[in-house]
């Protein structure tokens, strides 16, 4: 009987050595939590763009035309330079907008014009330079990001100062009774044209607050017009005929950069409490 309460005592003991050590244990601190995920919503940026232009127009129009059996044409643009700048503002990490403007240098225009006519042929040649302003009210989306690389698409809407200057048409016409040369002159126009455009690219971003992008647009930008035309003697001055340049457009590739102005929000790691 004695070893029985012995035991029981030994037992006791023992359950109150043990909750007296759990006792003086130190409390486990919480356990950490990952700072939350910083979402790139939002901010203002700035852009600027250089490039070359791919253009073309449909045909040179008159009003003598009318006259004319038939006519074919073969008219070209040398390439020009772009210059560019904007102020945007990214929505979300896949939306983004930005209005630009931008200067289209001078690009020289030749072209020839095979006629026929009531009793003769004739070929005319002509010879202008071009150049433009353009603004534009774009939106882009984009497509995803992976390795720093995003590719995205857009378009845009806005207007397009076109300006034709110099432009000639020296001419050999024939009725025949042998080859006889013309030459008629058309004053400077610029004129503001309705322009949209559609572009496609992708931006490399190298810092947090800096992007480089490679782009390709589309960019239609409606009709350019000269003076009426006239000879060098004066001829024709009373005549309503000016050349229209017929649906200009342009292939253009760009290279762009963006500025964020608004700097990406820091996180702390949260305080580790001491036990």
């Amino acid at each position: 009987m004695r070893s029985v309460k012995s035991f029981i005592a030994a037992g006791a003991a023992t359950l109150l050595s043990q909750a007296a050590f759990a006792a003086d244990m130190a409390i486990a601190p919480p356990p950490m939590y990952a700072p939350p995920v910083v979402e790139d919503f939002g901010g203002w940026y700035l852009r600027g763009d250089i490039g070359f232009s791919n253009q073309r127009v449909d045909r040179l129009n008159n009003a003598l035309d009318a006259t004319l059996t038939s006519s074919v044409q073969r008219n070209s643009f040398n390439s020009a330079g772009i210059f560019g700048l904007g102020v945007g503002y990214k929505v979300n990490n896949w939306f983004r907008a930005d209005v630009t403007g931008e200067y289209r240098g001078n690009s020289q225009f030749v072209g020839t014009d095979r006629i026929t006519y009531v009793g003769g042929v004739g070929i005319d040649t002509y010879h202008a330079t071009k150049n433009e302003w353009v603004v534009l009210a774009n939106a882009y989306v984009d497509l995803g990001t992976w390795w720093c690389i995003t590719p995205f698409i857009g378009a845009g809407v806005g207007g397009a100062r076109v300006a034709i200057n110099g432009f000639t048409d020296a001419g050999i016409a024939n009725n025949g009774g042998g080859a006889l040369p013309g030459l008629a002159f058309g004053d400077n126009v610029a004129k503001w044209n309705f322009a949209w455009a559609a572009h496609a690219g992708l931006a490399y971003r190298v810092t947090p607050n800096f992007t480089v992008e490679l782009a390709y647009r589309y960019l239609d930008m409606g009709d350019g017009l000269t003076g009426d035309l006239r000879t060098f003697d004066g001829s024709g001055v009373n005549t309503i005929n000016p050349m229209t340049f017929k649906n200009i457009t342009s292939h253009d590739l760009k290279l762009g950069v963006r500025w964020d102005l608004t700097s990406p929000q820091v996180y702390a790691p949260p305080l580790m409490r001491k036990g």
